[in-house]
């Protein structure tokens, strides 16, 4: 079973199709926690948002979740650490549902825009896309791209809204860089409004479960 922490309901019935399309009846839990993002953005990653994220996470492992998927950007790095893949005490593996898209960026061009529409994800992102280009031998240069203004059409439930809005924000940079990375899962559907652009657009939704999936077949 693989198992689901997500910090937005949205994000279930978008994770359990690519499940779905990528291997048809492979159980799943969704665990929905959206007060790990909240808190996150208001307090940053404090003892408190740990020990909650912990606690969702021992849950999962202890419904017999194989392998845990953090899709939250901002809670990922936290929930990966806490994985035994990474040493932590959990005694199944965590990951990150964007190191997946990180380890493509870092291999698609130096110049890389992190497109985020939350300021918690900027960081983790930044740090993520660092590891990976170290672990790699390559030399990056990041680019932050906050738009956060989007986040208001997310909240409100406007997704349509919230991909174009992404999506215009990511043409106005698409010249300047070699990749374009959106940090959050939320962000996923303003790629299919870029198909047209030269440059690579990266998102982690798809990335993430194939990612899962390698990982419960070892």
């Amino acid at each position: 079973m693989i198992g689901f922490l997500h910090t937005a309901a949205v994000h279930q019935a978008s994770f359990q199709g690519l499940l779905d399309e990528l291997a048809p009846g492979t159980p799943a839990e969704h665990l929905i926690s959206e007060r790990h993002l909240e808190r996150a953005r208001e307090h940053g990653l404090d003892e408190v948002t740990r020990a909650e994220v912990r606690r969702d996470l021992d849950q999962l492992a202890e419904n017999g979740a194989e392998v845990i998927v953090c899709t939250c950007s901002s809670i990922a790095g936290l929930a990966e650490e806490y994985g035994a893949q990474a040493g932590g005490p959990l005694p199944v593996p965590v990951l990150r549902v964007d190191r997946p898209m990180a380890e493509a960026a870092v291999r698609a061009g130096r110049r890389i825009a992190i497109i985020a529409t939350s300021a918690s994800s900027i960081d983790p992102t930044s740090q993520l896309l660092d590891a990976c280009a170290r672990a790699a031998g390559r030399e990056v240069e990041l680019v932050p791209a906050p738009c956060l203004s989007a986040w208001e059409l997310f909240t409100a439930g406007d997704t349509d809204g919230y991909a174009r809005e992404v999506a215009t924000h990511a043409r106005r940079l698409a010249t300047d860089v070699d990749v374009l990375v959106l940090a959050q899962a939320s962000m996923a559907p303003a790629k299919d409004l870029l198909t047209d652009l030269p440059t690579p657009v990266l998102s982690t939704p798809r990335l993430g479960v194939e990612g899962a999936l390698r990982h419960r077949a070892a």
